[in-house]
């Protein structure tokens, strides 16, 4: 139990009907989940207002209500409390609510279109190799050192981020690494958080649907940056040409990171195979068991950062050799007749290039590149046709299929990126609907020795279709269907 006056913190409030001097035992911004001596916060979100709920959360026990509109009904027993921007006031609320754990341990946030996962998971992986008790807030799953915790949002709401860093803060963590969305941001899922640096590792098209311009997109991340404290640091990817901009107002301590332009961080590719990458970072050389230029910029990242986080050099270069490729990120599978399919997350334009590049440097030219591609349902429609011109480009063979068709009619989704086929690609390119039929055709037509890239759901165990979350694993069902057809 907590008073109210005590959650209200550093919260501006404009107006307070009540006392604030009353115990609050939860908050709560689901009047759904409110329970006695809850304090409600009623949000605005995308499709959902909760001052519509206030009454309800009253009725359930609440005994205190934050909101940006003062209820017509106000029973005396209630204290209600005015705040320009509840979903901000919450982010604070929360920190309060669970004693600041930001502020109790090393987190490290990451945001960017692409590497995000990669880059947290080894950060959590190498320092917990170091020997470190550490936690992770990822895409993939939520991790306090081996437990695992199921993750629904790349970045999960106030509360849960809070209860998520206290447990950490419990289990005597002193790093955590979190990936740090646009939508988060722009939603107040990190105010009041303190972190202790931040990294940006490039921005390409993408969840335009929800910021309407790629300018509002940049603005998203970069607010991540401008409100970063002086004592930490701010890493950026020096070789995309928005990281400077990221660096433009924060007050952090400013870090660049390249494989190309000059930068505090440099990285050089020795050797890029499909069993690794020999890199020179530092003028040390260092084999990593990624795959790939996008890789070693995330491999380059991690070994910043953990630098940054003052750790021995000789250390961080031996744990980061030692360690596994995150799943679902070029993932890969050889069959005893050497046919080679790979899985990976590419569910952006930039990210498929960038796999579909990395596959161009390591084959030999003799075999058949067959990409099996689709593109997600209620998302970005912009990037569709071109998800399919890159895998035309870049490919012998495309299918075109559904990925998480979500709520909208895959066909149509299928419609919009055949528009991406030009007249010379037509020949080569096969539209299957079935997700589990267009991996065993690109098995069927493929032969000894050649790739197949199955892009967009990577590490998912799902495929949702209206509504409704289906088993589904890409890797799975290509191992099997390997083995049935016996390549």
């Amino acid at each position: 139990m907590k008073l109210l006056s005590d959650i209200l913190y550093k919260v501006r409030l404009e107006e307070v009907i009540g006392s604030t001097h009353v115990a609050i035992s939860s908050v709560s911004f689901d009047s759904r989940k409110v329970k006695k001596d809850t304090l409600f916060v009623a949000t605005r979100g995308t499709s959902v207002d909760g001052h519509k709920f206030i009454r309800n959360a009253v009725a359930a026990g609440a005994v205190a209500v934050l909101c940006e509109e003062m209820p017509a009904e106000k029973p005396e027993s209630v204290t209600y409390v005015k705040v320009a921007d509840t979903s901000y006031a919450l982010g604070i609320i929360a920190c309060n609510f669970y004693d600041n754990p930001s502020e109790k341990i090393k987190l490290v946030g990451v945001t960017g279109t692409n590497g995000k996962t990669t880059t947290v998971t080894l950060l959590f992986n190498l320092f917990k190799a170091m020997g470190y008790s550490v936690g992770l807030l990822s895409t993939v799953q939520n991790k306090i050192n081996n437990t695992e915790i199921p993750a629904t949002h790349t970045t999960p709401d106030a509360l849960s981020l809070n209860s998520l860093l206290n447990d950490m803060v419990e289990q005597s963590c002193e790093f955590a690494f979190m990936e740090v969305s646009s939508h988060a941001v722009v939603q107040n899922r990190i105010a009041g958080i303190s972190f202790t640096g931040a990294v940006f590792t490039n921005i390409t098209h993408d969840h335009l649907d929800y910021h309407k311009t790629f300018d509002e997109y940049i603005k998203a991340k970069k607010k991540f940056f401008d409100n970063l404290p002086q004592g930490a640091f701010a890493l950026v990817n020096r070789d995309d040409r928005n990281g400077m901009v990221m660096l433009q107002n924060t007050k952090a301590k400013k870090q660049t990171y390249a494989l190309q332009n000059v930068s505090d961080f440099k990285c050089r590719i020795v050797e890029n195979h499909l069993h690794g990458l020999l890199l020179n970072i530092d003028n040390q050389e260092l084999w990593v068991k990624l795959i790939g230029t996008f890789n070693a910029y995330n491999v380059l990242a991690v070994y910043a950062s953990a630098i940054l986080l003052k750790q021995d050099k000789t250390n961080i270069l031996t744990s980061l050799s030692n360690l596994s490729p995150v799943e679902g990120r070029f993932q890969y599978v050889k069959s005893k007749h050497g046919l080679i399919g790979i899985v990976d997350y590419a569910h952006t334009p930039d990210a498929l290039k960038n796999v579909l590049e990395t596959i161009k440097d390591i084959r030999t030219g003799n075999e058949q590149v067959i990409t099996l591609v689709g593109c997600g349902g209620d998302r970005d429609a912009a990037k569709r046709p071109v998800m399919a011109a890159i895998a035309c480009e870049y490919s012998n063979r495309v299918i075109l299929t559904s990925d998480n068709p979500r709520s909208e009619d895959p066909e149509e989704i299928l419609n919009q990126m055949q528009k991406g086929v030009g007249p010379n690609e037509a020949k080569k390119t096969l539209r299957i609907t079935d997700r589990r039929e267009a991996i065993k055709t690109a098995c069927s037509l493929s032969n000894m020795g050649d790739i197949i890239l199955i892009a967009g759901k990577g590490h998912e165990k799902y495929q949702e279709i209206k509504g409704v979350k289906h088993d589904f694993d890409d890797m799975q069902i290509l191992k099997d269907t390997i083995q049935t057809l016996g390549i």
